[in-house]
């Protein structure tokens, strides 16, 4: 397998980056309109942790972690690792000594549609990871690959430069150049929410603060009493 490794690639404007980490992936991704989000298999390590970052990515050969080490060599403050392979695999391709080289660095976490290891050694030194798969099998450093190219997990194209966010709930990319837009929508969505929060407290309820009345209505669903009901079916 030939590859390439980019240097330079265009990154997304740190202060929108931060701004960002300001809000929940949930947020972010409904602000996108409900895209970007990295599917449900990629679950962090740890609890409690929301990082931002751009991304610098690596494409790799199942079972050969190569190009994570060409890859470190690429990455920078604010920025966050991320690794998939040319075909499916769970093995511990990441691990603590790739964190310590990539905190030395600046390097915010990982993401991985691939497996990691050292998850203890990982949260001690709080480093945050985000993976497919925890896996203790290790890995050769054989096969060439390719670093800061476009790459799919399940389904969404990250591109180098691009932002990560991530949290309890899972991962979401960010186009880099939709970060200041996406800012100002996750903005309005957070307004949006603080006021049916305060509704709700309040004691409204979402079907009437939604208009939602309507929409069974309209669906057919009817209300029956229980007696109603156990009777129209015996």
């Amino acid at each position: 397998m030939s590859g390439v490794i980019v240097t330079d690639p265009p990154k997304a404007d740190a202060k929108d980056v931060e701004a960002l980490a300001g809000f929940g992936v949930a947020t972010v991704s409904e602000a996108l309109g409900r895209t970007g989000l990295l599917g449900p298999g990629i679950r962090p390590i740890q609890q409690g942790v929301r990082v931002a970052g751009t991304a610098v990515t690596v494409l790799s050969w199942p079972g050969d972690n190569l190009m994570i080490h060409a890859a470190v060599d690429q990455c920078g403050e604010g920025d966050i690792l991320v690794v998939t392979t040319t075909s499916p695999s769970t093995d511990g391709m990441f691990g603590e000594l790739f964190a310590t080289a990539l905190q030395r660095r600046g390097v915010r976490g990982l993401v991985s549609n691939a497996g990691v290891r050292d998850t203890q050694e990982l949260r001690e030194m709080n480093f945050p990871a985000w993976s497919r798969a925890v896996s203790a099998q290790g890995t050769v450093k054989a096969t060439g690959g390719s670093v800061n190219v476009p790459v799919a997990i399940d389904g969404q194209v990250i591109r180098p430069g691009d932002v990560m966010l991530a949290d309890d709930d899972g991962v979401v990319v960010v186009p880099r150049e939709r970060a200041r837009a996406t800012v100002e929508a996750s903005e309005a969505r957070e307004a949006k929410e603080a006021k049916a929060r305060a509704a709700f407290l309040d004691g409204q309820l979402g079907l009437d603060r939604y208009g939602l009345r309507d929409t069974l209505r309209r669906l057919g669903v009817e209300y029956r009493t229980y007696e109603e009901y156990t009777g129209e079916r015996s």
